[in-house]
């Protein structure tokens, strides 16, 4: 995916009949036409067009949704409900840029995967391409699982020898913050080293 243009952003109104009129363009447009400056990496801000209140979250989930009961599914369904589980937790403030960082990474290593197999289906001798392919993909997944049991220490996959410690009654509450934000940044650095191996 492109990089998204910070500047230029276009502004979508949104009527109560559900209609959306692209103002750059003029025009009303569907989900399809906001799904594909996505593609493009062009930003927009959908507002609702009496209040002026900013829709653009649930406009995007919308497009999720619809993708996904397309069939074109990314969003597992375990991760689904872990994500739920997270509305209301003492955690969901950190939820978000963590998240944030781990697309982050993950679009990174795309690229870098993209160029490596431009590189490889040129090559006469790229016949490599697909094993790289596989560790690459085994790079995700683990990087991957690690950011869920972070999340879910008490889960089924998790090894007892990284649960972390239950805290002391007598341990501040600001500790078990702080703790958190170690792990954080720890799991930061390390996704930062998986991406920079490449």
């Amino acid at each position: 995916m492109t990089e998204t243009k910070t500047s230029d952003v276009v502004t979508i109104k949104k009527y109560a009949n559900r209609r959306l009129y692209d103002t750059s363009a003029s025009r009303y447009v569907t989900l399809d036409h906001l799904r594909e400056l996505v593609r493009e990496g062009r930003d927009f801000k959908v507002i609702d067009a009496k209040s002026g209140d900013d829709l653009t979250r649930g406009v995007l989930a919308q497009i999720i949704f619809e993708e996904e009961s397309k069939g074109e599914t990314l969003l597992p369904v375990e991760f689904l409900r872990q994500l739920i589980s997270f509305y209301g937790d003492s955690m969901q403030s950190m939820v978000p840029s963590y998240l944030q960082m781990s697309m982050d990474t993950l679009s990174r290593q795309h690229q870098a995967m993209r160029e490596k197999m431009t590189g490889a289906m040129g090559d006469a001798m790229g016949g490599n391409s697909m094993a790289m392919l596989e560790e690459q993909t085994k790079r995700n997944m683990a990087m991957f699982q690690q950011a869920m049991s972070m999340f879910t220490p008490f889960s089924t996959g998790a090894a007892m020898g990284d649960m972390p410690a239950a805290p002391s009654s007598d341990t501040p509450r600001s500790d078990d913050v702080q703790s958190l934000r170690d792990e954080l940044e720890a799991m930061r650095q390390k996704l930062d080293q998986l991406a920079n191996k490449e």
